[in-house]
């Protein structure tokens, strides 16, 4: 079994302004000449925590870790405003571009391997290779399971919870109701819906209950980003098309890639992981017993080091 790497701390953080009102924030830590490796947050809207440092030897990896438009330590906080997919894939490659880097692996979850395999598909000349845990194609079938019908009756407790702000006559469409209420002028109730979105969220990523994520969704300035952009992509379709992801999956044929999927994902159930795997077949799929969505979970986490290692061994 293996674990996280020891806590390590960013060699370098950049400020790099990606129009006129965004500007993201980007660490580099682990070693300058090492393989370069995006890591690629969830949410949309979760940001960077000092454990996403962990995943890569850092003798071994030149690691790259950025907030995305209105999260985490980019500013301005929780904004909406000029916050697409084809936004976030921009930013990666001004990114990129900003660090000299001309090629990098990408590793996401969740949200995050959304937007890597996005971004990947749109730049392959760009990508080493993918890493991608807790696959989320974000089709609209996708969404329904987790905001409206489907995942509900998993956790019907925590669901009561989750619908108990929102008057019965708006709860055939949960998204909606919810982006009324997180993008409206009531301050207590954004913060309201926000917490509450954000806290069915935790409650359901992991396989055993976890005190410590729930805790950290809950906390107001995490909750609102993560609320409010992930609504705000949700009910906006993400900003792709139906189905684009499996569509174009031919594009990355010869790109390298190992799948982690925990067996009990509740937000995003394995189907997910199966259907990409199905549509990029030399891919390789990695089902993990006993866990759940998150990455922090300990089968999880050995995976997700394998992968960093075995990566790192084709590539170098």
């Amino acid at each position: 079994m293996r674990f996280l790497f020891p806590p390590l701390q960013p060699y370098v953080n950049h400020t790099l302004a990606v129009d006129e009102l965004h500007s993201l924030h980007i660490e580099e830590c682990g070693s300058p000449s090492g393989l370069p490796v995006l890591f690629v947050h969830g949410g949309p809207g979760a940001g960077c925590h000092p454990d996403h440092r962990r995943y890569f030897n850092p003798d071994h990896y030149r690691i790259v870790l950025f907030d995305q438009r209105g999260s985490g330590r980019s500013t301005p906080h929780a904004e909406l405003s000029q916050n697409t997919t084809d936004d976030l894939v921009a930013d990666i490659e001004k990114i990129r571009d900003h660090l000299g880097i001309d090629k990098w692996l990408l590793f996401g979850g969740s949200w995050g391997s959304t937007l890597s395999l996005v971004y990947a598909q749109s730049h392959p000349e760009r990508v080493l290779g993918l890493i991608l845990r807790g696959i989320f194609l974000c089709r609209e079938r996708d969404i329904h399971w987790f905001y409206q019908d489907g995942a509900s009756h998993v956790f019907p407790d925590y669901w009561q919870d989750y619908i108990a702000l929102i008057p019965v006559a708006e709860r055939d469409n949960m998204v909606k109701a919810y982006y009324a209420r997180l993008t409206g002028n009531d301050e207590i109730a954004r913060m309201s819906a926000a917490k509450a979105w954000s806290v069915w969220e935790a409650r359901c990523a992991t396989l055993l209950h976890d005190n410590a994520l729930e805790a950290h969704f809950s906390q107001p300035y995490a909750a609102l980003s993560l609320a409010r952009i992930e609504c705000h992509y949700f009910i906006n379709d993400s900003f792709l098309r139906p189905n684009q992801i499996l569509d174009n999956m031919a594009v990355l044929k010869d790109v390298p890639g190992i799948i982690v999927h925990g067996r009990y994902d509740m937000v995003c159930p394995m189907e997910q992981a199966w259907a990409l795997h199905r549509a990029w077949p030399d891919a390789s799929l990695n089902i993990v017993d006993k866990a759940g969505h998150s990455a922090a979970e300990t089968g999880i986490i050995d995976a997700l080091i394998n992968a960093t290692e075995d990566m790192h061994k084709l590539l170098r």
